[in-house]
């Protein structure tokens, strides 16, 4: 069947983990040749594929990965990310937490935390956070779409502490600072004496989609410290993406 021949197709790309040519899948799926280039181009014009090289080779596409992350539960999500998290929470020694961005909202749906037993930590809690105040939310937002920024910046900007951003101007700042640096902090906006660091968690080509973070005390999260601790969540978004990535293909 034709849809039977497109899924093959598909599994094979999802398969290599690499750009595959056009005559490699001709040779793996045993198809004719003229009948192989048609359907690579039916998934190329559907976006379940795509050539970004333009060398003819394809990987999985972003409307792909976009269907398989729409279908992933929060259960599934935290299985990938789990053990990344948990890694980062004994090295920080201090809590990590996994938010996801759905329905325009925010929400924190994993959290680890330190192995130390002497250990003091901030547990900041499951469920939706403000998309102002937040280090999880603002380092989701400020690299969202324009029209969503100013949805953002034009409702109810709740003034948790005299910490918290309430004006136009200082959330525009605060975004293009975060976009600069590639992480959001946030320095008692909701709680006093508590503040927290989160790097954007970008899938494939559709954005950041989840962000990583930890939460700790001021005396422990200083501006120095956040700006350290920012750099390594970078990294541990990176990661965090390739293993929500790999979890979706594998499931594709």
């Amino acid at each position: 069947m034709h849809l039977d021949r497109l899924i093959s197709i598909m599994e094979i790309v999802a398969v290599a983990g690499r750009p595959v040519s056009p005559v490699e899948l001709q040779k793996a799926t045993g198809l004719p040749k003229p009948t192989c280039y048609r359907l690579v181009q039916t998934l190329l014009d559907q976006g379940l594929i795509e050539a970004p090289s333009g060398d003819g080779r394809v990987i999985i596409g972003e409307r792909l990965i976009r269907i398989a992350l729409l279908g992933k539960s929060d259960v599934d999500v935290r299985r990938a990310a789990a053990p990344l998290l948990k890694a980062a929470a004994v090295q920080f020694n201090e809590t990590v937490f996994l938010s996801r961005f759905r329905n325009s909202q925010v929400e924190i749906i994993h959290v680890e935390t330190p192995d130390d037993p002497a250990r003091a930590y901030i547990h900041p809690g499951i469920g939706v956070r403000p998309m102002h105040a937040c280090s999880c939310s603002k380092a989701i937002a400020a690299f969202a779409e324009p029209e969503f920024q100013a949805c953002i910046i034009g409702g109810s900007l709740k003034a948790y502490t005299e910490h918290t951003k309430t004006t136009e101007a200082e959330l525009r700042a605060d975004f293009a600072r975060i976009v600069e640096r590639g992480f959001a902090d946030c320095d008692q906006e909701i709680d006093l004496g508590i503040a927290s660091v989160a790097a954007p968690v970008s899938i494939g080509n559709i954005g950041a989609t989840f962000s990583v973070g930890t939460v700790g005390p001021i005396r422990r999260f200083g501006p120095q410290s956040r700006i350290e601790i920012g750099e390594k969540l970078i990294d541990l978004a990176s990661r965090v993406s390739g293993a929500i990535q790999l979890c979706n293909v594998a499931e594709v």
